[in-house]
């Protein structure tokens, strides 16, 4: 079946980085748009769309709370799914997971914690 897991979070100070990943499994992961998406702690916070990556990789998009700090990429070769995060602030603290939408599904990882604190 279709699964998506992502990895790589964790507590990291202002300032620091993180590489986040995500490993699909079960589909053509190459055929499809990927994205990564956060939630904030507290209660009824939304999902925030944080960048996008077309299904070649040719094409990439970012929130703007996010342009020029973080970078999207993947490996088709690898079905896995990344999100570079540079210049981490304590505002990035959020659970992160990775998306991919399979004729009409949406399929969602479980999620990897990241906390910026000092």
């Amino acid at each position: 079946q279709i699964q998506l897991a992502e990895s790589g979070g964790g507590l990291v100070q202002p300032g620091g980085s993180l590489r986040l990943s995500c490993v699909a499994s079960g589909f053509a992961f190459g055929n499809y748009l990927a994205l990564w998406y956060r939630q904030a702690p507290g209660k009824d916070r939304d999902l925030e769309l944080v960048a996008g990556i077309s299904n070649g990789g040719h094409s990439t998009n970012y929130a703007e709370s996010v342009k020029g700090r973080f970078t999207i990429s993947r490996d088709n070769t690898r079905s896995t799914l990344y999100l570079q995060m540079n210049n981490l602030e304590p505002d990035d603290t959020a659970l992160y997971y990775c998306n991919v939408r399979v004729e009409g599904t949406n399929y969602w990882g479980q999620g990897t914690q990241v906390t910026v604190s000092s």
